[in-house]
């Protein structure tokens, strides 16, 4: 089975996650599907310690003889498709030799084109694997499973020596919940790499700090036609509240390391509105000077308004994972050599956002992230090469290499 192979069953799964059940883990039972799926394939292989907990498949490679005392590895994808998008049903196209031009996606009418991506001239040549337009194609997170199980195997079938290696695969991560309940002390590694994104040559160890608010807003409702004096519109506070947040800091107005504040739902009446924002920045510093920025808007709307006319309330979701992993950079340049091994020159990049990998780097494994192959994920455009799925294995493989050396 080849890695295309893999990845084409995978998906073939549906899985998407669903946020209004983020309380039961997995928040969606059709995940266990690909768990279990998952677990029989490791059967196959003859791997050990296979279980499922908690809706996470986990297994292990022994070190081969004389490799006992090398550095354990895991290795970390996860399962769930987003709820963006549709996610069921999935009906891939498999472009042989892609020209790099325009593809018509069958199923929707619609055009992946290289004037808005133009990426895809990059791509001429290789085997294109696109969505028909009426789904996402799930390479996020299946291309990630369908590398770390194929790289496992080759590493058996070729009796490459190594150390150690665990492979953990979870559900949620779409919906932030992704290693909530995650076994870091079962797991047996020390160091980590969550495979979930971004090119092959690439290696991410930095993310956002994230925070969450809520912001309450108290008025007064009474007939308009008696209004005047006493009526107070909570909408109106609401407004004013976000005219005074910065408009240069929203998402649409940043790029790299610029932080922002993005309004994500709006329910209000006169008598009560309520904002639900998330806020991030890369710098410690700076996504401390955010949050003052909002309790002291608050704190203004309450003095001319009244007291509790405004409540905020923020609450911690994650934070960079770079703080974690510095101590343990080993993680890091065993992936940048594992990638100079193969010919190609490491990229390290921030991301603009979060992974399962950050929360793990807190809760005790140093865990960066190493990418897929993937474009456009989330939505009906997305795609990938099998040639990228072949170069993230061999990432995967050369990094085993490299903690047996």
């Amino acid at each position: 089975m080849s890695v295309l192979e893999r990845f084409l069953s995978y998906i073939r799964i549906d899985s998407p996650s669903d946020p209004k059940k983020a309380g039961t883990t997995p928040s969606t039972e059709i995940q266990l599907n690909v768990a279990d799926f998952l677990a029989k394939e490791m059967e196959e292989m003859h791997l050990e310690n296979i279980r499922i907990k908690d809706g996470t498949v986990y297994a292990e490679l022994p070190a081969t003889e004389g490799y006992e005392d090398k550095t354990c590895v895991g290795f970390i994808a996860h399962m769930d498709t987003a709820p963006e998008f549709n996610g069921f049903g999935i009906k891939p196209q498999i472009i042989e030799n892609y020209d790099g031009g325009d593809v018509l996606l069958a199923g929707s009418g619609h055009v992946l084109s290289v004037k808005e991506f133009p990426f895809l001239s990059s791509l001429k040549g290789q085997k294109l694997i696109t969505t028909d337009g009426t789904t996402l194609l799930g390479a996020d997170d299946k291309a990630g499973i369908a590398e770390i199980m194929e790289a496992v195997k080759t590493v058996i079938d070729e009796k490459i020596p190594h150390g150690k290696v665990v492979i953990a695969f979870t559900p949620d991560e779409e919906i932030g919940h992704g290693v909530d309940k995650f076994d870091v002390e079962g797991f047996g590694a020390k160091l980590a790499y969550t495979v979930d994104g971004g090119a092959y040559n690439g290696i991410c160890y930095e993310n956002f700090n994230a925070v969450y608010a809520v912001v309450e807003f108290n008025g007064y409702s009474i007939h308009p036609g008696a209004a005047k004096g006493k009526l107070v519109n909570s909408q109106n506070l609401a407004f004013e509240f976000h005219s005074l947040l910065p408009a240069f800091e929203r998402p649409e107005n940043t790029t790299d390391f610029e932080g922002f504040f993005h309004l994500v739902e709006t329910k209000g009446t006169t008598e009560k509105t309520i904002l639900e924002y998330i806020v991030r920045d890369h710098d410690a510093v700076k996504i401390d000077e955010k949050q003052k920025m909002m309790k002291d808007i608050a704190e203004f709307i309450n003095t001319k308004y009244g007291e509790g006319s405004c409540v905020l309330t923020l609450t911690e979701q994650y934070r960079n994972m770079k703080e974690k992993i510095l101590p343990f950079f080993e993680v890091v340049e065993y992936a940048e050599n594992a990638i100079r091994a193969l010919g190609a020159q490491p990229v390290s990049e921030a991301a603009r956002g979060g992974t399962d990998g950050a929360m793990l780097s807190y809760k005790g494994l140093p865990c960066p992230n190493l990418g897929t192959g993937g474009y456009n994920a989330h939505g009906r455009y997305e795609c990938i090469t099998e040639e990228n799925l072949e170069k993230c294995t061999q990432v995967v493989i050369e990094i085993i290499r490299q903690f047996a050396k």
